[in-house]
């Protein structure tokens, strides 16, 4: 019987110890998962913060290369504003000026005509 009783405290001993193995063992994966979602949520925040630092990035540059370009337009369309405003006045004096003297050229042919002394 003693046997017997040295068999059973063994077997016993031995499941003891397999059961809490197995039960570390689970417990460990458990963490293993837990370790495994928390590393993913942080990989997940970082993503996140850089997508959201590049994000700010391009509208600043993007802002910017709109003012810059609005405002070389508009020193642009200025620009050729004024050299529109010259040219027209320029023209405008020219065709004045060839208008009086095609006038006066008229009437002094018809005078010319009429046998009239030119004073013009």
């Amino acid at each position: 019987m003693e046997t017997n009783r040295i068999t059973r405290l063994l077997v016993a001993g031995g499941l003891a110890i397999g059961l809490s193995t197995g039960i570390g063992f689970a417990q460990s994966a458990k963490q293993d998962m837990k370790n495994a979602g928390q590393e993913t949520k942080d990989a997940t925040v970082d993503a996140a913060h850089g997508t959201e630092k590049g994000t700010k990035k391009a509208y600043h540059a993007t802002k910017k290369g709109t003012k810059t370009a609005a405002h070389k337009t508009g020193k642009g369309t200025e620009s050729a504003a004024d050299k529109t405003g010259d040219a027209a006045k320029t023209v405008g004096h020219d065709t004045k000026a060839t208008a009086k003297e095609a006038g006066r050229r008229t009437e002094n042919a018809g005078d010319a005509l009429a046998g009239k002394p030119e004073k013009h």
